[in-house]
Order: structure tokens, then C-alpha cells, then sequence
């Protein structure tokens, strides 16, 4: 039988903006409203989940897909555990790691330093972090640029580097957050081999990439999310994609939203 890893239960989640509306104007004037106290600052609530329910499995690759704001990434962040659900709850089986285009790497420490302390932050032993960190350095294709500081990287060095900081353990549950969007083809191409690596070590894996040919390589299984809620959800990857392609007027071809 299958092994649940996930469990979104009708989950909600709701963002709270404060100061938004009502406050127009220069900011001096903004500050003398303030010093007058003439108008508490407004609040605003956009209710980026609504009532999400699904489960997923042990060796499940699932890609979420969607328009921009349609809560990919708000999903992501609450399996992972960093955003608190309104309402509903998400359960894991062992930890959720999220991986994204902003993960945390010091801009003024080396490449080298951010391997170490990524591994060791991902609860690695010193020992193992020795043994793998020319794997890591290899998979990323980052080269000579281990020794200079972050800051030096381009864009896409530094979401290789990332993702191989980040593949070189087995997780319980690994969220990729467009991860993949600025490798090149040789990087995705280990990319895909990687993450299908991840789901025979027993993992689960979330993919959000804005290019859904990565989503139809990588996945076994696609979520499309409009406005918070599940449009779709199955295991015909390529078909929900030409579903959403065509409702939101996308390359059926290349596999290229709008």
C-alpha cells in the first residue's frame, strides 16, 4: 500500500498587509498623519490558500502548476513549515526541506564555506560533509568560483550551487521553488536524474518550475492551482498540463505558459 508523506487537510492560508489603502500621499505627509494620529493604518488580507486537500505518497514527484499568484509557492512554504495555516493543517512524515531561488546562501562567504555550512545545517557530520563536498562542487559546475565570495556569482551559479548544497542529502520531503529555471541544458539534464535519484531514496518530491516541460519530464503526478484552490490534480501529467496550457492561452508545443 502506499505510504502517505504529506497531508494537506483543507488548508488556509491568509496574508495580512498592514498599511495598506487610505494612506496616500508624500511621506511627510504620511508622517504627520502619524504624528496626528488621524488614521490607523489600514489592513488588508488576501487569502492566498483556500481550502487545499490532497495527499502524497512516498516516491511521488509532484509538480504544481499555475499562474503567477495562483499560491504555488505560499503552498510550498506551508508544507515546509513557515507559514502558519488560518485554518486546516499540513502534515509531514519526517522533514520538509524547501529549496528555492532565495534559499540562503552568505554573499561574503566563499562558495566553499556556504557548501560546509549548508551541509552542516542540514544536519550532516563534519565527516560526511569532507566526503562530499567534491561531489557537491563537481554536480554544480561552479569551477574555480569555489573560492570567491557569493557575491561573484551570476544567478544561475548560484541556484546550481544551491540545488547540489541542497541534493546531496536524502530528504524526507525536498520543495523546489523554480530551482531549475536558470541551468542550463547539461545541468537540468542532472537535474532530472538527481530528483528521480531523491524519489528512489524514498523521498517526496514537490517541483514548482515556470517551464512545465521540466514539470512533464521531472513528475509523476501535476496540481494546478487557480486563486488559491485546486483546478486539477492526477496522475496524467502531460494531459493537465494541455488542460491549464489551454485555458490560459500557453504553447501546447514548447509547453510555455503565458
Amino acid at each position: 500500500m502506499a505510504e502517505p508523506m504529506v497531508v494537506v487537510d483543507d488548508l488556509h492560508i491568509v496574508y495580512r498587509v498592514y498599511g495598506a489603502g487610505g494612506n496616500k500621499g508624500t511621506a511627510a505627509t504620511a508622517l504627520m498623519r502619524m504624528l496626528r494620529r488621524q488614521n490607523r493604518p489600514g489592513l488588508r488580507e488576501v487569502h492566498a490558500i483556500r481550502g487545499i486537500s490532497f495527499v502524497a505518497n512516498r516516491g511521488d514527484a509532484v509538480g504544481i502548476i499555475g499562474r503567477n499568484g495562483s499560491g504555488k509557492s505560499t503552498l510550498l512554504r506551508a508544507i515546509a513549515g513557515l507559514l502558519p495555516p488560518e485554518s486546516g493543517a499540513v502534515y509531514t512524515t519526517g522533514e520538509a526541506s524547501l529549496l528555492g531561488v532565495n534559499a540562503a546562501l552568505l554573499d561574503d562567504l566563499t562558495g566553499e564555506r556556504n557548501v560546509v555550512l549548508g551541509c552542516l545545517a542540514m544536519g550532516m557530520e563534519p565527516q560526511e560533509v569532507k566526503r562530499r563536498y567534491a561531489d557537491i562542487v563537481e554536480f554544480s559546475g561552479v569551477g574555480d568560483f569555489i573560492d570567491l565570495p557569493m557575491r561573484a556569482y551570476s544567478s544561475g551559479m548560484g541556484s546550481r550551487l544551491r540545488f547540489a548544497i541542497a541534493s546531496a542529502k536524502s530528504h524526507d520531503v525536498l520543495l523546489i521553488d523554480e530551482a531549475l529555471a536558470t541551468g542550463d541544458a547539461p545541468f537540468r539534464a542532472k537535474s532530472h536524474k538527481r530528483i528521480e535519484e531523491l524519489r528512489q531514496e524514498a523521498g517526496t518530491v514537490f517541483l514548482v518550475a515556470h517551464n512545465l516541460g521540466e514539470v512533464e519530464e521531472t513528475c509523476n503526478r501535476v496540481i494546478w492551482l487557480e486563486r488559491g484552490e485546486i483546478i486539477m490534480d492526477g496522475d496524467d501529467v502531460p494531459g493537465i498540463i494541455d488542460a491549464y496550457l489551454e485555458a490560459s492561452g500557453g504553447d501546447r508545443r514548447t509547453r510555455q505558459p503565458v
